[in-house]
């Protein structure tokens, strides 16, 4: 694992372990209780991180990008590249440089709609990026004026989508050209590019396996108004994790509606991408944190919404399976419900849940919240100086080339 690029050296909210993380065998409880952790800390399991990348990689009748932002961990791009994912999704030039660093011979998709000049110029010249998306003729110029207008690019055209209320965040509000504008965008690329493609991405934890299907009904709209079909056709990422009272569909079938819709629209001879996150990383992590103080029904912890908990935060207000570890002794079988508090001073920094909890759960005990590998990482902030974390890696098997201590 290569962990001297300058991306992570320049990370100031995470302690240098992170991305050096010590190997273990165990359980999380016994890990945590002989640690006693004082911070915030990821508990990372590449055993789960392979067994995902390859079960989608098994699934899926097309290539996987992963993408890089849902936990830019190079431990977990080290991971994901080592189980066959040879592509990789960036939205910024860290990522790309990240990618680069963790996967010298990946293939890397620019895959943000609005980029800066000098991030397109270093992309392409230094890194050997030749895909880049776009959703306006503006940022059409932009690319071919900072690649000196050269001809081996492969253009994304980025399409927005219409009711993405299935998804937890819908993407098309921010991205994405309108199907009419889209087609046009088409007939541009067509001309100066070496290949062109038509992208659009359903939302972030999309539970509704259909959406897919519309989306690619969509998709041939466009090409028979552009009268141009792409030479690929990236479906996007959102496909789901487990959470409590959110269940992820199968996907093998969702990928069997997909082929027959992507046979209707005339899409069979287009190569076919996918850039899934979070239904790789999710119940690749685990992040324990301690207790400070009990008011009630609502515990105050060392980590909060600035940190690895955003998403359980205000915006999202999403709910994680918890588990309460104690040091020393049990807890009572009884358990109850409990909102959360992080430690900084912004009153933002509030999870309602609610989170199931022992009842008599209390200062210096931890919580561990489970299936937090895609975005908590990512995600934190070093507000009010309380950003860092450490982490250490969780093997389900022993192997006699890893350096691991039994817990």
């Amino acid at each position: 694992m290569r962990t001297s690029h300058a991306w992570a050296q320049k990370r100031p909210n995470v302690d240098s372990n992170v991305h050096t993380p010590s190997r273990y065998r165990g359980s999380v409880s016994a890990l945590v209780r002989r640690l006693a952790p004082a911070g915030p800390l990821y508990v990372f399991y590449p055993d789960k991180i392979r067994k995902a990348a390859l079960r989608f990689l098994s699934a899926f009748p097309g290539r996987t990008m992963y993408a890089v932002k849902t936990n830019p961990h190079p431990l977990v791009l080290e991971t994901i590249r080592k189980a066959g994912v040879k592509a990789f999704d960036a939205a910024s030039i860290a990522e790309v440089r990240l990618a680069r660093s963790v996967a010298p011979e990946a293939e890397i998709f620019f895959m943000h709609p609005v980029k800066a000049p000098e991030a397109i110029r270093e992309a392409y010249y230094q890194h050997g990026v030749r895909n880049f998306v776009l959703d306006s003729a503006t940022e059409l110029k932009k690319i071919l004026r900072e690649t000196g207008n050269s001809a081996d690019l492969t253009l994304f055209v980025r399409l927005s989508l219409p009711d993405n209320d299935h998804a937890a965040i819908d993407f098309s509000v921010k991205f994405g050209a309108p199907p009419d504008q889209a087609a046009h965008l088409l007939l541009e690329c067509r001309k100066v590019a070496r290949k062109v493609g038509l992208c659009f991405h359903v939302g972030s934890q999309t539970l509704d396996s259909g959406a897919w299907v519309r989306a690619i009904k969509v998709s041939g709209e466009v090409t028979r108004t552009s009268g141009v079909m792409p030479d690929i056709l990236d479906i996007g990422g959102g496909f789901p994790a487990a959470y409590p009272d959110q269940m992820p569909f199968a996907l093998e079938g969702c990928f069997a509606n997909l082929k027959a819709a992507l046979a209707q629209e005339g899409f069979e001879n287009a190569e076919l991408l996918a850039e899934p996150g979070r239904a790789l990383v999710a119940e690749g992590a685990s992040l324990v944190a301690r207790v400070e103080l009990r008011k009630g029904n609502t515990l105050y912890l060392n980590d909060g919404t600035y940190g690895g908990l955003f998403d359980a935060g205000p915006v999202l207000n999403a709910r994680f399976e918890t588990v309460g570890i104690r040091k020393g002794g049990w807890f009572g079988s009884e358990k109850q419900e409990f909102a959360l508090a992080g430690p900084t001073c912004d009153s933002i920094d509030m999870m309602k849940g609610p989170f199931i909890l022992p009842i008599d759960i209390g200062e210096g005990d931890w919580v561990e919240f489970r299936n937090m590998g895609a975005y908590s990482y990512g995600m934190r902030t070093d507000f009010n100086g309380f950003g860092q974390a450490s982490a250490v890696c969780l093997y389900e098997h022993s192997s006699s080339k890893r350096k691991e201590r039994k817990i």
